[in-house]
C-alpha cells in the first residue's frame, strides 16, 4: 500500500489551473497535474467564481488521486443565489440583493452536512442569519424579519 499525500486548496469554481497552490504541491508527487485540475474543475463547475475548498489525496505510489470537493462558504453561495457578487459591506443600511426563502432553503439543504442545526428549518435560519451580515433581503424583508416568519412556521412546508 503506498503513501497518501494530501493537498487542501481553496480554488474557484471551475477555474482552478496548473499553477500556484495546486501546480508546485502536486508536481512533486509525480501525479498528471493537468488530469487532476481537470477533474477539480469538473467537480466545481457549478460554484463558477465561488471559492471552493477542494482536498487532493493522491497515492505516492500508483499515482492514482482522489478529489473531495467541499462546499463553498454561505456568503459565497447567498451572493450567488441572490445574484450578487458579494455583501453590502454596510449591512443594515444598505441591502445588496435579495433572497427567497426557497433559495435559503436550498442553501441550507446543501450545507446540512458541515451545520450543527438539526433540521433545515434551523439550517435555514443559520442561511437566514448570514444575510443579516451581508445586507441580503429574504423574501423582500429584512433578513430578521424574515427569520421571524421562519419561527412562527410561515414557511414550514418549504423545509419537509
Amino acid at each position: 500500500m503506498g503513501d497518501k499525500k494530501y493537498i487542501s486548496a481553496l480554488v474557484t469554481g471551475g477555474e482552478a489551473n496548473a499553477g500556484p497552490p495546486l501546480g508546485p504541491a502536486l508536481g512533486p508527487m509525480g501525479v498528471n497535474v493537468l488530469q487532476v485540475v481537470n477533474t477539480i474543475n469538473e467537480k466545481t463547475k457549478d460554484f463558477p467564481g465561488m471559492k471552493v475548498p477542494v482536498k487532493v489525496e493522491v497515492d505516492t505510489e500508483t499515482k492514482k488521486f482522489t478529489i473531495e470537493v467541499g462546499i463553498p462558504p454561505t456568503a459565497a453561495l447567498v451572493a450567488k443565489e441572490a445574484g450578487i457578487a458579494k455583501g453590502s459591506g454596510t449591512a443594515g443600511k444598505d441591502f445588496a440583493g435579495d433572497l427567497t426563502m426557497s433559495s435559503a432553503a436550498k442553501i441550507a439543504r446543501m450545507k446540512m452536512e458541515g451545520s450543527y442545526a438539526k433540521d433545515v428549518k434551523g439550517a435555514t435560519k443559520e442561511v437566514i442569519g448570514s444575510c443579516v451580515s451581508m445586507g441580503v433581503k429574504v423574501e423582500g424583508k429584512p433578513a430578521k424579519e424574515a427569520y421571524a416568519d421562519v419561527n412562527s412556521g410561515k414557511h414550514d412546508e418549504l423545509f419537509k
